[in-house]
């Protein structure tokens, strides 16, 4: 087993069993002039974390562990997003609408790509999630169960939604869990602090939560 210094305690992780689950990082989100940045957010806030993923992704690839991608994405005829997600915001700032890096949250558009500082490498998994959730409606469970996966390491954006909703699903279904809280990032710090400090309240509720560095330093 490997260990991380972690809150509320240490998190003992065995490398072989673990996943790297890193959530949506997307142009859409993190870069100027794309969705997240019509919406009136500073994308800025985003964009600092990329270093810190390409780190993460780096010591994840070289313990061997399997490192999944996530996008929040929908097919081109929106057959997979439910009229309430669909609807909501402003006319033109929709799911599915024309934005200046393609139709919004779509797949295959080019601001639903993952940026290129922490794209996937060759093999590995990239999941499609019409929710924020990465396990909701999607293949994600089966192929950590068929890896015989027991322990996540979560990174990623936004915090307090996709990151944070994923982590409570995967909590939900047994899986123990990790949120490398400054390689997730909130357009709202607040929101991230919020989220941190909850994930590990009354005796990690949710999970365990720690630094990047505390990550890199760990040992077997």
């Amino acid at each position: 087993m490997a260990r991380i210094d972690a809150v509320p305690y240490a998190y003992l992780y065995p490398p072989a069993r673990t996943a790297l689950v890193v959530i949506d990082m997307q142009r859409d989100f993190i870069e100027p002039g794309g969705f997240g940045a019509a919406l009136g957010n500073d994308v800025a806030q985003l964009a600092r974390i990329v270093p810190a993923v390409a780190a993460l992704l780096a010591f994840a690839r070289s313990r061997g562990m399997l490192v999944v991608h996530t996008r929040e994405s929908h097919l081109p005829d929106l057959s997979d997003c439910p009229p309430a997600k669909r609807l909501r915001g402003d006319p033109g700032l929709r799911i599915g609408d024309s934005g200046a890096m393609g139709r919004i949250l779509v797949r295959g558009e080019p601001g639903n790509q993952i940026v290129d500082e922490v794209a996937p490498l060759a093999g590995e998994a990239v999941i499609d999630k019409p929710g924020k959730g990465a396990f909701h409606a999607t293949g994600l469970q089966a192929m950590l169960d068929a890896r015989g996966i027991s322990h996540l390491l979560l990174a990623g954006v936004t915090t307090e939604v996709c990151v944070q909703t994923t982590m409570r699903e995967a909590n939900d279904r047994g899986y123990e869990c990790l949120l490398v809280e400054d390689a997730a990032a909130s357009y709202f710090q607040a929101f991230h602090d919020a989220t941190v400090a909850m994930i590990s309240a009354q005796g990690g509720i949710v999970g365990w939560t720690a630094p990047l560095a505390a990550v890199l330093a760990s040992q077997a």
